[in-house]
């Protein structure tokens, strides 16, 4: 399903990041990451190209909405995972973005993911 496009994983519980991973590896994905840091979710979209990302809200070396602005810029498809409520500037700047509430299933989250990136008209 995902025919090896890079999905970036941005997650702080360890068990969540590895069942995230196993899922995008089984549905013919490459992983980048998984990273538990904001900073290094930056350092990597500079370095590897992503067609996608899985984001969880509530990191805490940076501000959250550095990393959505970055895939917004560079056209990245990606959903957000929360526990709580999203940080006002990211819900007022990104209302289109589905924000997972936890806990979910990983394959939700995917089929999700795969929907975003569907939207995302194909290069011609």
């Amino acid at each position: 399903m995902f025919n090896d496009q890079p999905v970036l994983i941005v997650e702080d519980n360890v068990f969540l990041a590895v069942d995230l991973s196993e899922a995008v590896e089984e549905l013919d994905g490459r992983v980048v990451g998984p990273t538990n840091r904001i900073s290094q979710a930056l350092e990597l979209l500079d370095k590897e190209e992503v067609a996608a990302a899985i984001v969880d809200v509530n990191l805490t070396d940076l501000d959250i909405f550095m990393l959505t602005s970055r895939l917004t810029q560079l056209g990245v498809p990606f959903v957000i995972q929360a526990e709580s409520a999203l940080p006002k500037t990211v819900s007022f700047l990104h209302p289109e973005v589905p924000v997972l509430r936890k806990p979910i299933h990983p394959r939700a989250v995917l089929t999700c993911l795969l929907d975003e990136m569907h939207k995302i008209p194909a290069p011609s």
